[in-house]
């Protein structure tokens, strides 16, 4: 695709890698068959070709207005067009050049800005967001049914492991997860001390920046970011294997500090070292000799992939093929590549659009009558287990499950 921008915006950073991505496009369209959204409008420029046009003539130096502000927005950034593209092109990462640019150019309304900066900070601060949870549990007997779905329940963790063993690594607590779901990360220390493994977790740990990033305050997600590294390389100096995440959504934009800090020329290199030792749940568990693990009880489930795990983390088929191993039964999901409509901040965001995603979803879920809906992510694990009767919980806990 050719490119006309000015000298000046050529001479950035960020003008040579949005010159460099949108020559790599040839505009095949490939990508909106696989594009969620595209399918349920069928506007053009809700597609990744569309959005893709929208941000060239953006950045080209053409007219900003709210109208391509609104179409960026919609996007899921849940990247299944990257996986479909064969010409490689990184559309999230022209993304986030397109809206931080759209953002400092008309910026959002009063009440825009209040509600994100509400969410950025809510979902982010571990003691504001359980005070909150807190509260609403604490009125949860008295709403009505449809809210009380969108407040979990206090659920037990169980207890963690009292092992210790000469390989140890560091498991992630997330923002949110340790309040919505703590039995997930006990549920892994139990499952890793099983294969001989220890497991540890910070106590004070900080955001990953993703919120932050993904709701256009790019600069304050990188400071996050850069907290994160120091962090993580203090444990890996102490000696730890791995760091592991159970939320694919972490997981993925931590392993994506590479590309987002590559400019940085004082966390470049850092962030390069800690790249390696980043590990999903599942990545642990296909290098381990699973003989270990004996399972007692059979279980039939349906598996949602999380885009953030698919195609952020390129780890199609992983969970599906340790649950099989340990004679857990899958059933079949009708186009399992497409996004749930949680991504994030994005169902509170985009409640429309949303909701018509989680719909067409737990159809395909419920659809082979699983006992239960498997996930690898706090977000959509929450989102989806809003509207169905049947448990949903991360695949780790059934893992878990199976040794009770």
């Amino acid at each position: 695709m050719q490119t006309f921008f000015n000298n000046e915006y050529l001479q950035t950073k960020q003008g040579r890698e949005a010159d460099r991505i949108l020559r790599s496009c040839v505009h095949c369209g490939f990508c909106t068959a696989t594009c969620p959204t595209f399918l349920l409008t069928g506007n053009e420029l809700d597609s990744p070709r569309g959005r893709i046009y929208l941000i060239k003539t953006m950045l080209e130096g053409n007219n900003v207005s709210r109208i391509t502000q609104t179409h960026l927005d919609r996007c899921l950034t849940c990247q299944s067009c990257e996986t479909a593209c064969p010409s490689g092109v990184q559309y999230h990462r022209l993304l986030d050049l397109g809206r931080n640019h759209i953002e400092q150019r008309i910026g959002r309304s009063p009440l825009a800005a209040i509600q994100r900066f509400i969410m950025r900070k809510l979902f982010t601060t571990g003691w504001l967001f359980a005070s909150a949870l807190g509260l609403g549990r604490l009125f949860r007997p008295l709403l009505p049914t449809a809210l009380k779905k969108q407040i979990p329940p206090m659920v037990n963790p169980g207890k963690w492991p009292d092992f210790q063993g000469p390989r140890r690594m560091l498991l992630l607590n997330g923002c949110v997860q340790n309040h919505l779901s703590p039995n997930t990360n006990a549920a892994a220390a139990r499952v890793l001390s099983r294969l001989g493994i220890q497991v540890i977790t910070m106590a004070e740990e900080g955001c990953c920046g993703a919120v932050s990033y993904h709701l256009n305050a790019q600069e304050e997600g990188l400071a996050q970011a850069r907290r994160q590294v120091d962090r993580l390389l203090a444990h890996l100096d102490d000696g730890v294997e791995a760091i592991i995440s159970t939320a694919s959504g972490c997981g993925n934009f931590t392993k994506g500090y590479v590309q987002l800090l590559a400019q940085d020329e004082h966390y470049a290199a850092r962030a390069q070292r800690l790249a390696a030792y980043i590990r999903d749940i599942s990545e642990i568990l296909q290098a381990e000799d699973l003989t270990q693990l004996q399972p007692v009880r059979p279980q039939r489930l349906a598996f949602h992939c999380p885009c953030s795990l698919q195609h952020g983390q390129h780890l199609t088929g992983a969970v599906d093929s340790i649950l099989r191993q340990l004679n857990i039964t899958l059933t079949a999901v009708k186009d399992a590549h497409l996004c749930c409509g949680s991504a994030g901040t994005y169902s509170i965001l985009q409640p429309q659009l949303a909701k018509q995603l989680r719909h067409n979803k737990i159809t395909a879920l419920e659809a082979g009558s699983p006992d239960a809906i498997a996930t690898a992510n706090i977000g959509c694990q929450s989102y989806l287990g809003m509207v169905t009767d049947k448990p949903v919980r991360h695949w780790i806990e059934f893992v878990d499950d199976l040794f009770i």
